[in-house]
């Protein structure tokens, strides 16, 4: 069958189902690699053309831009490390320009002179010989005969009560011993001549016994209205005046000795060896502005206290004008004393790992070396070696030194030899 006027195409049906199978394989190759090509384009195929020229070009354009990234990076990291080389450069010749800086330092020379070893503590003073003047009868006062500030001796008459009761019994005590006694004597003659009998004798001596201790009693009580001293000092308080009525064992006055003045120490068991008794030591006081008082080791305790670790040293003071009972004080205790050794002053002194160091100064040079200290004291160093009278000490500026540095004496200083 055939169109009119169109000349009919014959197609054989074997070569239609090869057609159509080898066109249904393209489609899907087509898909399977992309897609299928877009509808309506040029049939010549520049539209693809065109696509894949401008994604080369862009390719390329991003391969030049990265390109000339890495080679300014290159650039500037050779850059940099010129850089660090210059600055390692000049950080060198800055450090050997220092080194070749000499340092300024002010000396002094080594000299000989007295060092002393010292055990220092701090303390109270007290007096040893204190105490409190108590009543021992309940009366009035009728007298008082010391102040506050009296020196006494003892035994003095300090204040005397009300005692007519007491001065009435002991006359009539005294009576009664004068009659006991002469009646003893009588019996004694008696009994002597065979004129009494012994019973006699012995009741004559009761009587007389009897007679002594109620004497003796009476007196007892009018001596505790006469309060005396019981050591000789100073009055340093008074509780009462004329009139009171006091009570039995009422306190009356405080009587300090100065001469038994004394500091009592507690001083570490470490540093206890080398203090006996007899050893010279030296108290100041703020108080007592800037004198030194002349002590001495009275006593060391034979034990240490378990709870501090410490033995309790008594220095005694004595009565020094400008000290006083409650004073604080400091105490140098004097354990050795070396004479005409070497010194060095101790603002010289370097310290490195526990380690004391000196500088000396000579030829524009530095030395270090290793202070072993023998003695000291608060200025100053005796040291075992290594310095002689004459060398010239570094004083200051010695914090900055190493062994062999430069170094330049400043104006006022000691020249070094």
């Amino acid at each position: 069958m055939s169109l009119r006027g169109t000349p009919a195409l014959s197609v054989p049906l074997p070569d239609r189902r090869t057609f159509l199978s080898r066109t249904v394989v393209s489609i899907l190759l087509a898909i399977a690699l992309g897609g299928l090509p877009a509808c309506g384009r040029s049939g010549d195929g520049s539209g693809d053309g065109s696509e894949t020229a401008a994604a080369d070009s862009s390719s390329a354009e991003k391969t030049g831009t990265v390109s000339a990234a890495n080679s300014g990076d290159k650039g500037n990291g050779a850059e940099t490390s010129e850089r660090a080389r210059d600055r390692k450069s000049k950080s060198k010749g800055s450090e050997e320009a220092a080194e070749d800086e000499a340092l300024p330092i002010e000396v002094t020379l080594v000299g000989r002179g007295r060092i002393e070893s010292v055990v220092r503590s701090a303390t109270n003073l007290e007096a040893e010989a204190q105490v409190i003047v108590i009543a021992e009868a309940a009366r009035q006062v009728r007298q008082l005969f010391v102040e506050e500030g009296d020196v006494v001796q003892k035994g003095k008459v300090l204040l005397r009560l009300e005692n007519d009761e007491q001065r009435s019994n002991l006359a009539k005590a005294q009576v009664s011993y004068d009659q006991a006694e002469r009646e003893l004597d009588r019996q004694k003659r008696l009994f002597e001549q065979n004129l009494a009998a012994e019973r006699a004798l012995n009741d004559a001596q009761h009587e007389y016994d009897r007679a002594r201790i109620t004497l003796d009693d009476a007196r007892r009580e009018l001596g505790y209205t006469e309060v005396r001293a019981p050591i000789g000092g100073t009055i340093t308080q008074r509780f009462v005046k004329i009139g009171d009525q006091i009570g039995l064992g009422q306190q009356l006055f405080e009587i300090v000795d100065f001469e038994s003045l004394v500091a009592r120490v507690y001083v570490p068991e470490g540093q206890v060896a080398g203090i006996r008794p007899g050893q010279t030591a030296r108290v100041s006081a703020e108080a007592a502005g800037d004198r030194e008082f002349q002590a001495k080791v009275d006593r060391v305790a034979p034990i240490v206290d378990p709870k501090s670790g410490t033995v309790k040293v008594t220095v005694a003071v004595g009565e020094q004008p400008g000290l006083l009972p409650g004073m604080f004080v400091d105490v140098d205790i004097v354990t050795s004393v070396h004479e005409d050794v070497v010194l060095l002053p101790k603002r010289a002194l370097v310290y490195d790992e526990d380690r004391a160091y000196a500088f000396t100064a000579a030829g524009g040079k530095a030395t270090r070396i290793l202070v072993a200290p023998i003695l000291a004291d608060r200025d100053w160093v005796e040291p075992a070696e290594g310095f002689a009278p004459g060398d010239t000490l570094v004083v200051a500026g010695q914090a900055g030194l190493k062994d062999g540095s430069k170094v330049e004496i400043l104006a006022g200083g000691d020249s070094a030899s």
